[in-house]
């Protein structure tokens, strides 16, 4: 950082439009238990440098730096051997800064992508090729459209990344969507959700949607990451208000989540996490040491084909 401001932010760091998110944690603590080999941080993302790849001008935050030599080092320090790159919405449709993290580290990264709905089938296996396992709606972190789920678009894209096992994931507040499974019940592909279905402690798990939600879990069609527990609440942390949410969840479909940690935390409204409480957060949440490594290695293995 400079004078304050994140490396990479650049000039739109000072719009009062586009707060500056604070930079991660450089110096995550070594989970306390032994983490299981292949273990995979599902959710991440990357950032900058800013002057190399762009933000779109109408984003609601300005994030720093996060660059990819600085994802491998967190895995490095928690004990992880994988990861997915998420693409945020600060980039939309631009994949380039993922797709050159992934580039060099194959071995243990993969990505989700945001594609336009009309995308051919040769893009896809091309992007196929560099990592990339899925696609992302985002509707919930938008200056426009916030909260509309695109359907019959989402249809069509799901339809032509379905040959190559492709999913799509949903960031959303699922309790806006009551009628979830039943909007869901002929989508061509797998689904999956962020952020434990992104519903606020003030909702709390008794909702159709969430419901809904675990119908869809129940009966093989999506998957859930419990991630995120601070965009829940304005708790401190254990973020203790969370625990009954990911409760019903890891008794719900234990074969059907994921653990990511949603490093650098942009754009959060609580203090700065430690990623390695976050990792023993999880393993509170997650006490038995089989379904950890379900979690961790194995489910992430089917979705992401690793």
């Amino acid at each position: 950082m400079t004078d304050g401001i994140p490396a990479g932010a650049g000039g739109a760091a000072m719009d009062p439009e586009r707060p500056l998110s604070e930079p991660f944690d450089p110096k995550p603590r070594r989970p306390k238990v032994d983490v299981p080999a292949g273990a995979c941080d599902c959710h991440a993302h990357v950032f900058g440098p800013g002057n190399a790849y762009p933000f779109i001008p109408h984003g609601l935050y300005t994030p720093a730096d996060a660059l990819p030599a600085d994802f491998l080092g967190l895995l490095d320090a928690l004990g992880l051997a994988r990861g997915v790159l998420v693409q945020p919405s600060i980039y939309a449709q631009d994949n380039r800064a993922m797709l050159d993290a992934l580039a060099p580290n194959l071995d243990r990264l993969r990505g989700i992508a945001v594609l336009p709905f009309d995308v051919g089938a040769a893009e896809v296996e091309r992007l196929h090729g560099l990592g990339i396992r899925g696609v992302r709606c985002n509707i919930v972190d938008l200056r426009f459209d916030k909260g509309v789920l695109p359907l019959d678009g989402l249809k069509a894209l799901a339809a032509t990344i379905r040959p190559f096992g492709w999913h799509v994931e949903f960031l959303m507040h699922v309790n806006e969507f009551p009628d979830l499974d039943r909007q869901l019940a002929d989508f061509p592909t797998e689904v999956c959700f962020g952020h434990l279905g992104y519903v606020k402690t003030e909702h709390g798990a008794d909702t159709e949607g969430f419901r809904a939600m675990l119908r869809l879990l129940r009966d093989g069609k999506a998957w859930v990451k419990l991630t995120a527990p601070y965009r829940l609440t304005l708790s401190a942390m254990p973020y203790a208000d969370v625990d009954e949410t990911a409760r019903i969840l890891v008794e719900a479909a234990p074969d059907r989540l994921l653990w990511g940690s949603d490093w650098p935390h942009t754009y959060i409204k609580t203090a700065m996490p430690n990623d390695g409480d976050l990792f023993d957060l999880f393993v509170d949440r997650v006490p038995d040491a089989g379904l950890r490594k379900r979690i961790l290695v194995d489910n992430p293995e089917r979705l992401y084909g690793f």
